[in-house]
């Protein structure tokens, strides 16, 4: 594998990723960064399939790479937020790796991966990997509100700690402390394989785009509106592929399979 610093950046090539995105170089600005993060949302899956089926690879930006880049697969914060810091970095912005609690009100650790970016003298919260409900970058401002996709989010700040609100629910607080590798080796082991992850124990993919979202929790698939109107469907086993093409993910016909057996 290529390395670069640290976090060995130089595996993950710019130009193919920039090809998965259907983005073009450009140079850093606040306007480029909020472009690049729509467009690898729109692109990238939030998903957890290999972890369901047991045969993750792990987080090392080759890995990552050869499968959303690569294989045009998505995958959960750690290889989202992976991928996206080391593309901006060879970009020439600066990122900082952080740690977050999701839903900060219940009891649970702090495994999930949020990278802040400074860019035009100023620093966003840029969250690809949050479940696929954050679009675009959000200035670092006690009180910055900003529409996420026709939901609106919020930023409070309050000794030391940054809070993300959606409407009146708190769901991540994080602080402006900087991870290393095995920082997140170390959570993605828990993530990846205890009983009590959210991740281990059935599938979860989501999907955002402009006034919908799609979660797909187990056999349970819920489209919600910006209008407040929500349906929730239960998917079949024989109707598991289309749904999973439909959120942008193809599996091989063995993965597909033995993901009908622990579905």
């Amino acid at each position: 594998m290529t390395t670069e610093g640290e976090w060995g950046t130089g595996a993950v090539d710019l130009d193919t990723y920039l090809a998965r995105v259907g983005q073009p170089r450009r140079a850093p600005s606040e306007a480029a960064l909020t472009e690049l993060m729509r467009a690898h949302v729109a692109a990238v899956p939030f998903e957890n399939i290999d972890v369901v089926l047991k045969q993750h690879q792990g987080i090392s930006l080759d890995v990552v790479s050869a499968k959303l880049v690569g294989r045009r697969r998505g995958g959960y914060c750690y290889e989202q937020s992976g991928l996206f810091a080391a593309v901006l970095e060879q970009l020439g912005y600066t990122v900082h790796r952080l740690s977050g609690r999701v839903q900060p009100r219940r009891p649970g650790p702090y495994t999930h991966m949020t990278l802040v970016v400074d860019v035009d003298g100023r620093s966003f919260l840029a969250d690809v990997g949050f479940g696929a409900g954050i679009t675009d970058p959000m200035p670092l401002v006690d009180g910055q509100e900003t529409d996420q996709a026709g939901w609106l989010h919020r930023l409070r700040h309050e000794n030391g700690w940054w809070t993300l609100q959606k409407g009146d629910e708190d769901i991540l607080d994080f602080r402006l402390n900087e991870m290393h590798p095995i920082d997140y080796e170390v959570y993605h082991h828990y993530t990846s394989t205890h009983p009590k992850s959210p991740f281990t124990g059935r599938l979860v993919i989501m999907r955002i785009e402009p006034g919908v979202s799609r979660k797909l929790l187990g056999r349970e698939l819920t489209v919600e509106k910006t209008d407040g109107s929500s349906e929730t469907t239960t998917i079949a086993p024989d109707e598991l592929d289309a749904t999973l093409k439909d959120l942008g993910i193809e599996l091989t016909a063995d993965e597909l399979e033995r993901l009908k057996l622990v579905y």
